[in-house]
């Protein structure tokens, strides 16, 4: 489960609660269905994505249409996250290691990835990364012009079941619009049992 918060440039706040189911694929991106619970006005709501294919419910038009690529460098529900950014393959991009530098009292890799396919948002991303947990600190994304549009931040990593590593808050900040969306994750439960058939476009509804 998730709690958003969506922050505005003027201090003001509002709240989504979301539920996130995943089915990891061996070499293959991760399907995930997306729902949300409320506010009542984006109340069941829905994003379905297999690999780089994502379809979206609309409960008021009650009908499903597919995110086309061309826009999915657009805001998810209104958050700082993008629909791109909700998916990922990483043979998708050209993978750079720029320097190692430290980070806090840790060594981390600087990594550039470039996006090898049409429309994306952004002309790069940067990640830094914990050369010894492998853990990502943070990811800068600079936009179509290659000035820094958004950063993400990665916060409060919790081991589960002694090998998976989590981290239970993520902050997007928009360096542009000033804007934020910070998401806490909670209950993190593995080995659900979920099969193909529960990440059907059926299942949006």
């Amino acid at each position: 489960t998730i709690h958003m918060e969506l922050h505005n440039a003027h201090g003001q706040q509002a709240t989504r609660d979301i539920r996130v189911k995943m089915l990891e694929k061996k070499g293959e991106s991760p399907w995930s269905l997306i729902t949300f619970q409320s506010p009542r006005d984006v109340a069941g709501t829905a994003l379905l994505s297999q690999g780089e294919e994502q379809w979206l419910y609309l409960p008021a038009a009650r009908r499903v249409r597919r995110i086309s690529s061309s826009i999915r460098s657009g805001p998810f529900v209104g958050s700082e996250f993008s629909y791109e950014d909700l998916t990922g393959d990483a043979s998708k991009y050209s993978w750079k290691l720029l320097a190692t530098v430290a980070c806090g009292s840790k060594q981390c890799w600087q990594v550039e990835t470039r996006p090898l396919f049409e429309d994306s948002g952004y002309t790069r991303r940067v990640l830094l990364v914990e050369s010894d947990t492998v853990r990502i600190q943070k990811i800068d994304f600079y936009d179509r012009k290659d000035a820094l549009l958004k950063t993400l931040t990665y916060r409060d990593y919790q081991t589960h079941r002694g090998k998976f590593e989590r981290a239970h808050v993520w902050e997007m900040k928009n360096h542009q619009n000033q804007k934020s969306t910070l998401l806490r994750f909670a209950d993190i439960k593995f080995d659900n049992g979920f099969a193909e058939s529960d990440f059907s476009q059926a299942k949006l509804k």
